[in-house]
């Protein structure tokens, strides 16, 4: 029978089913809505909430505490995602489902109200939830047993999921950077849109795939398969995935700190100029498109390499590639120590762009070993009664790992000492000066005014040395003899951080001669902004900072300790891989 008298869901394109083409075009643009808003939003949420375009105005610290519950209960909603598709509604109307629920998610989310924004994670949880495990196990059931085409199958799925996320953390991170927050939200949203359009269009050529356990499409076996309980195969099988699910989470508890630690990071101290007079720097949230951008370069590249490292009888089982991957990742740490030692070895100093666009490469090569590997691993070892359940068990690993990430990236951040400015608006101009700063007009335009910025309520930063001095802690403008202690007075409150202030100096015997560094931020109290009554009035600043050398510390520490965890970790896999490839059962040695 010729490729044209074939039915849709038997056609073939570039030696694959066509029906994989489909789900690529529509995980490429759910990936797209997701690693879209994913990119802004810890920006978004540390974001002044006084600022032109305001954020929810949390501390970093937070900002990582609220990513990694969000990205882990993403994830976590795989399980029910994936109980549901078993039990009731099969794959193929769970994904539809979870696809409905993303485009309204989404679609809340471009509101500018705190309500929205909530509101909006919660329906993106749900959505995922059902879509993300159920899409990657139709993959799967395109491919008959044994067909060597599976793991290649995956990396072009992966290829497709990262076009997305490429394409995604270059436009909404300028849309956002340009336009505002909310813009950038609904620029996702309308990528999830044509996620769901092109799925609704393709069905025809996934008939047979992901039906409800009761369809007509689903061959005797596996309604018996769905019956009968579990053989020492396949429960040594599972076994092995259940394995395979502690190096999910250890390997995506280093390398979400993308999304969260590394993208404050880059915001913060990294030297991001390129001097163009319409971008005089590159958005943060656009290095998010680095990872997603090597996958698409790299991708058949890698998939080619183990390919033929098997074809030559070499090892290249799965689990010995996401050991590898969990190495290689973890050494792409190994760069960011650099950045963080070059950033810390001048005061207020920045690193350079090319440490972040290594540790994103070994980082990327490191996920092409591991992430589609494992994805076509679980498809093999699952069994058929709980496919969509194991598929979501592995995402909600994903999600603890995401949890794991923000729970590592909250640690690395320092709890700021904070206090209240106690002078007049008056006493404080002389130590700031007059600056462009782009304000909303009665019309909500953006236009320039050239003012001091609490005229506005607005914040302002003063570069500050700390020091001790006969007993006391001591603020000095950087670069002149300007006392600062004035100005503000620390929290006295129980729940506060100061008295540590003056433990800390008195430990690293910190003197005015050898002074530790802080730039004290003076933001107006976001409820009194609001008032109109109160524009420019002076009142009710609060003041927060950390000592630059600690964080700095801080920082390189949690670099340093992600690479020794995950390199050990790998390599430990490494020595117990003959025993755990014996519990395959010969999983992966028929492939051809």
């Amino acid at each position: 029978m010729s490729t044209l008298a074939k039915q849709p869901h038997e056609r073939e394109f570039f030696g694959h089913p066509a029906g994989l083409f489909i789900l690529f075009f529509t995980e490429m643009w759910e990936r797209f809505s997701y690693y879209g808003m994913r990119g802004i939003l810890t920006l978004y949420i540390a974001t002044s909430a006084t600022a032109v375009d305001p954020g929810l105005g949390w501390s970093n610290k937070d900002a990582l505490w609220l990513y990694g519950w969000y990205t882990m209960l993403v994830y976590v909603a795989s399980i029910p995602g994936g109980w549901i598709a078993d039990k009731f509604l099969g794959q193929k109307k769970t994904v539809m489902l979870g696809g409905l629920l993303l485009c309204i998610g989404h679609g809340v989310l471009a509101i500018p109200q705190d309500w929205a924004f909530f509101t909006g994670l919660l329906l993106i949880i749900l959505g995922v939830g059902g879509l993300k495990p159920n899409i990657s196990t139709m993959v799967g059931g395109l491919y008959k047993e044994g067909d060597i085409r599976r793991d290649s199958g995956f990396t072009i799925f992966y290829i497709g999921i990262n076009i997305g996320a490429f394409l995604a953390s270059i436009s909404v991170g300028l849309v956002a950077y340009v336009y505002g927050w909310h813009y950038g939200f609904g620029l996702a949203g309308i990528g999830m849109v044509l996620g769901q359009i092109v799925y609704i269009w393709g069905l025809r050529y996934l008939k047979g795939v992901g039906e409800f356990s009761g369809g007509t499409e689903v061959s005797e076996t596996e309604k018996e398969a769905a019956k009968r309980p579990l053989n020492k195969i396949e429960k040594d099988r599972v076994v092995v995935l259940l394995i395979s699910f502690l190096i999910v989470v250890v390997f995506w508890g280093a390398f979400e700190q993308a999304g969260g630690l590394m993208n404050l990071y880059t915001d913060a101290k990294v030297d991001r100029t390129i001097g163009l007079s319409s971008l005089k720097e590159i958005p943060a949230a656009v290095f998010q498109s680095l990872n997603a951008g090597y996958i698409i370069i790299f991708g058949t590249i890698v998939g080619s390499f183990w390919l033929w490292m098997k074809k030559k009888g070499k090892e290249a089982s799965s689990i010995y590639k996401m050991a590898i991957g969990t190495v290689i990742m973890g050494l792409g740490y190994v760069f960011m120590m650099f950045a963080s030692k070059e950033a810390g070895a001048e005061t207020f100093g920045k690193a350079a762009m090319m440490w972040v666009f290594l540790a994103y490469l070994f980082h990327t090569i490191g996920e092409l070993c591991t992430s589609p590997v494992a994805l076509s691993f679980i498809t093999k070892l699952a069994p058929l009664k709980y496919a969509s359940i194991m598929m979501g068990v592995y995402f909600a690993a994903t999600g603890f790992g995401n949890k794991l990430a923000g729970s590592i990236g909250e640690a690395s951040q320092l709890e700021p000492f904070g206090g209240e400015m106690i002078v007049s608006k008056e006493e404080v101009i002389p130590f700031m000066s007059k600056d462009t700063i782009e304000v909303k007009n009665a019309q909500k335009e953006i236009v320039k005014i050239y003012d001091y910025p609490i005229n506005l309520d607005k914040n302002f930063s003063i570069k500050s040395d700390v020091y001790l001095a006969d007993g006391e802690v001591q603020f000095h403008k950087i670069g002149s003899s300007d006392n600062l202690n004035d100005l503000f007075k620390l929290s006295q409150e129980e729940n506060s951080n100061t008295f540590e202030l003056k433990k800390v100096l008195e430990e690293n015997n910190i003197t005015q001669e050898n002074p530790y560094h802080a730039k004290l931020i003076f933001e107006k109290d976001k409820d009194a902004a609001q008032k109109t009554e109160n524009k420019g009035d002076g009142k009710n600043y609060g003041v927060s900072f950390v000592l630059e050398e600690q964080q700095n510390e801080q920082e390189y520490k949690t670099f340093m300790w992600l690479t020794v965890f995950t390199v050990a970790f790998g390599l430990l896999l490494l020595l117990f891989l003959k025993k755990l490839k014996r519990l395959t059962h010969g999983a992966e040695d028929n492939e051809q």
